[in-house]
């Protein structure tokens, strides 16, 4: 994609030190300037840093719009790219499972993912990258998936532990097992073996789990665990150096976590629904104690710019803390430290939201246009060096 020509933005309210401020904003060759440029009149406008997503599944439905009707993994990548952008994300980790389970949460179908990412790259509109989510208990795999890690840059890990839920679902809850098992193409009795292969494999988890820290610590991976239900298990993982609580399922957990110091993760669509779909910790509960650092889509984009409305229209944090859970709060937990703030110097990474209405009408990621709409897009297109560059752009891609 082509970067924007230099411009000035003007008239907008900008997210700036903790707080909004009438100022402008210039941006040239992808990162955030000073200096006088040609101007983009945004008045009416908020200027904010650009969504940094840490953990999202909704990438699979673009792949797969049913279990049965799979697509070609680069069309699912350009259309959650597409969406991405559309809902203010500049950065986002696709959640791509490393499991016992099988199918699309299998090893061979994680690297075939990280494969498809590294063809897709060359059109990314978003910074895409992936999260591997690593079942503790697939120890078989311990040292392909630091191959793997090193292998693709992954620069992300978590490690889950669903066994146990699901070798009761397989006994209570027949059905629900059977509906599983269909998505990963197996049949229950076929899920079932992997689950007891997996459960045989205990007394090597440990030693397993060492392996893979002392790995990630080498290669400067940050990692963490997900799903903790209590501070006991918090502090097991941040023994063996895993940072990061990803959706603490009580606040015993998530206010374990925040003892020590370990960064706790949760889910926008949490706060926007009011409750966990799966009946854990309420999301907003936590930012109002102060014990949230971030919110990510988990399973829907659009949750993460409504997830920050929804804390301010009820009080819970203003603005400037609300949108710093879905941009400088990930960039400091990932160590993203050229994003996630607009400061001079940093990525062009920002987000034109207008201020009546709350709608998402410009995405700039790397100082590219990566979206672009309503009133806002008569703004940038009387900006000639602004048309300029968009008609290169599509004479590029039409070569």
């Amino acid at each position: 994609m082509t970067l924007l020509p230099p411009l000035r933005l003007t008239g907008a309210q900008i997210l700036r030190d903790g707080e909004m401020q009438m100022r402008s904003i210039g941006l040239a060759d992808g990162r955030l300037t000073r200096g006088p440029l040609p101007e983009v009149d945004l008045s009416g406008y908020l200027i904010l840093p650009g969504i940094i997503d840490l953990h999202g599944d909704g990438f699979e439905h673009h792949m797969a719009p049913r279990p049965s009707a799979r697509f070609p993994l680069l069309t699912g990548l350009a259309s959650f790219d597409r969406e991405a952008a559309c809902h203010g994300v500049t950065t986002a980790f696709l959640a791509q499972s490393w499991s016992w389970e099988g199918g699309h949460r299998a090893p061979d179908h994680c690297e075939a993912v990280l494969a498809a990412l590294e063809a897709y790259r060359p059109q990314m509109m978003t910074d895409l990258r992936i999260q591997i989510r690593a079942e503790t208990h697939l120890v078989s795999e311990t040292q392909r998936l630091i191959e793997v890690v090193r292998r693709f840059g992954v620069s992300y890990v978590v490690f889950n532990d669903h066994l146990e839920e699901g070798f009761q679902m397989s006994r209570v809850a027949p059905g629900a097992f059977a509906h599983w098992a269909s998505k990963v193409g197996k049949t229950p009795e076929e899920l079932a073996e992997a689950i007891q292969v997996a459960r045989d494999s205990r007394s090597e988890v440990a030693r397993s789990l060492c392996r893979l820290a002392e790995a990630f610590d080498a290669m400067g991976v940050v990692y963490g665990s997900h799903d903790d239900p209590d501070g006991e298990t918090r502090e097991k993982f941040r023994m063996i150096g895993a940072l990061v609580a990803e959706f603490p399922l009580t606040l015993r957990a998530a206010s374990a976590a925040h003892a020590m110091f370990s960064p706790v993760i949760m889910g926008a669509p949490n706060v926007v629904r009011g409750q966990s779909q799966a009946g854990n910790a309420s999301a907003t509960d936590l930012v109002a104690a102060g014990l949230c650092d971030a919110l990510v889509s988990d399973y829907h984009v659009p949750a993460l710019p409504l997830a920050v409305w929804s804390l301010v229209d009820r009080g819970v944090i203003g603005l400037p803390k609300a949108w710093g859970l879905i941009s400088s709060g990930p960039a400091e937990i990932l160590r993203l430290t050229d994003r996630g703030r607009l400061e001079p110097g940093m990525r062009a990474d920002l987000v034109v939201v207008d201020a009546a209405s709350r709608r998402i009408e410009a995405t700039i990621c790397g100082g590219r246009l990566t979206y672009l709409s309503g009133a806002a897009a008569l703004r940038f297109l009387a900006q000639p060096r602004v048309v300029s560059a968009l008609t290169e752009e599509d004479q590029i891609a039409a070569e």
